[in-house]
């Protein structure tokens, strides 16, 4: 049997920057990863192999709450899902960590503070090479130190729509976006194209596994075994510690234990894990006394919008502006309407499955090239039959009735009323996503909130760092903790809350060496 000091079960947000933290402690560090690594290929910027032939997305299939099944938009590989994000990294504003009404209900309060989570925020801005400015959009948070990078460029037709949005009184910002540019002398400079949907071959995205695996594994003391599937955790008969990680590698069954147990595995898998773990002493699911594991499933309110105009746009890369005046309220609604920020450029082949729905007799290539890509994320709130569940053959069901879309239609109006108004004559083509899929709950990106953190372990299953309240070696750091949403992409909360977990596990790691020294003795 194979024992370490921690096992990170997940490669992603959570789970990369972890691992990056933890591993020069020189712990015995064991990272288990479920698929292999994204091979670096041509492929990698194909819209027919990455968006039409879904090439590097999971083949399983979910079941929807009408026992309908759906390929889910999951990517297991070194990195998670952020080797396919688009690396837009946003902090929570402030007041998102205070209860919030909403026309469609109450966003709760956090058991943190913004204050909390503001020094992690900003480790975790430096470590992602996050490019951005502070001071320009008037919802963003106080921040203890300016970005390390600078806001990257609008390129031409960006730049216009900036100072477009500027004369309408607007206060468009540079979208913060998580890219290594700092290239060495006599590097040739990379060149921005494909980063929403697509893998980075050029591997200037900041991703888990460049930022997070990659240095992680040039300590002697941290593994990585890929294709490694964690079925189920066992405890010790009383149920308060995790004593066995059962692993499926191939055609064998592994079995790994260690000190600490964390699941980063992303919010529906982690609670799959832990629901899949039943035994005499967590009938209901590990950790699971609460009955909140699985609940509370939450991925926002997404649309994308896509702007035709006769100007041509001739950008690359257009990720680089956002818009948060319409974050908390407008002028004819109390309530927070959300987030806009452009979208990676679009081209024909994305536009194909949809051509005879959304544009009769406009040819695919003059909308790919004359269009503006805008990308709106509303808040959606906590639900308890908004869930995770795991059938009797190990299968995942996964409920959700979206909520709170009044403040979503009316964000995606005040979008075409700008456009109407910067564009001139302007032909608006709506089309409604999760992060690209066509049925929204296949659009998992932005998954959180399925085991929620809180001081209550009546109504939590995770105290503030993360760690179970039942299971005192077992803890989960992924967007699973969130016990509300925000309208903003929930990756940087995450690595900030990965840092300042990892943190807390070096005191722990630290302790439990000084508790054995002191036995010793």
């Amino acid at each position: 049997m194979n024992h370490y000091d921690v096992i990170i079960i997940g490669t992603g947000a959570g789970g990369g920057t972890l691992a990056h933290r933890l591993a020069p402690t020189g712990k015995k560090i064991s990272i288990l990863e479920r698929g292999s690594y994204i091979p670096r290929e041509r492929d990698n910027w194909s819209t027919q192999a990455v968006f039409l032939d879904q090439k590097y997305t999971s083949t399983e299939h979910w079941l929807d709450k009408k026992g309908k099944p759906f390929r889910p938009g999951i990517r297991c590989g070194v990195g998670g899902n952020t080797k396919f994000y688009g690396a837009a990294l946003l902090r929570m504003r402030e007041a998102d960590f205070g209860e919030v009404q909403h026309h469609g209900g109450i966003s709760p309060a956090w058991p943190l503070s913004y204050q909390d989570l503001e020094p992690y925020y900003t480790e975790a801005e430096k470590l992602y090479h996050v490019h951005g400015e502070h001071g320009i959009d008037p919802t963003e948070p106080p921040a203890s130190e300016p970005y390390a990078y600078a806001p990257l460029p609008h390129e031409p037709r960006i730049q216009d729509l900036h100072d477009d949005l500027i004369k309408l009184g607007l206060k468009p910002f540079p979208l913060p976006i998580g890219v290594k540019l700092d290239e060495q002398r006599g590097d040739a400079p990379p060149v921005l194209d494909r980063f929403d949907g697509f893998p980075d071959a050029s591997e200037a995205k900041a991703d888990a596994h460049i930022i997070g695996i990659k240095p992680a594994l040039q300590y002697k003391n941290v593994t990585l075994m890929t294709e490694s599937y964690v079925e189920r955790l066992n405890t010790n008969a009383s149920g308060n510690e995790v004593k066995e990680v059962i692993v499926k590698k191939g055609e064998e069954t592994l079995t790994f234990t260690a000190d600490i147990i964390v699941v980063a595995c992303g919010a529906i898998n982690s609670a799959a894990l832990l629901l899949r773990s039943v035994n005499d002493a967590h009938p209901n699911g590990l950790a699971n006394g609460s009955d909140v594991v699985g609940r509370h499933y939450m991925a926002h309110n997404n649309s994308a919008l896509l702007a035709i105009s006769k100007k041509p746009n001739a950008t690359l890369f257009g990720k680089t502006l956002a818009l948060n005046d319409f974050y908390f309220k407008s002028d004819d609604f109390e309530f927070p309407l959300g987030h806009i920020q452009m979208l990676g450029k679009s081209d024909a082949l994305m536009f194909r499955e949809d051509a005879p729905g959304f544009a009769p007799g406009l040819a695919l290539d003059y909308v790919a090239k004359h269009s503006l890509d805008f990308w709106m994320t509303s808040e959606d709130l906590p639900d308890p039959n908004n869930r995770v569940m795991v059938g009797k053959n190990g299968e995942i069901h996964l409920h959700y009735t979206e909520n709170n879309l009044e403040a979503h239609h009316r964000l995606y109006k005040k979008l075409q009323w700008i456009l109407e108004h910067v564009s001139g004559e302007t032909y608006l083509i709506p089309n409604h996503l999760y992060l690209g899929k066509k049925i929204p709950i296949a659009g998992t990106a932005h998954q959180n909130g399925t085991i929620r953190f809180g001081n209550d372990p009546k109504t939590s299953a995770l105290n503030t760092f993360c760690r179970a309240h039942e299971v005192h070696n077992l803890y989960v750091v992924d967007g699973s903790f969130f016990p509300s949403s925000s309208a903003v992409n929930p990756g940087l909360t995450i690595i900030a809350q990965a840092l300042r977990v990892g943190d807390h596990l070096k005191e722990v790691l630290q302790s439990s060496v000084d508790n054995r020294q002191l036995e010793a003795h």
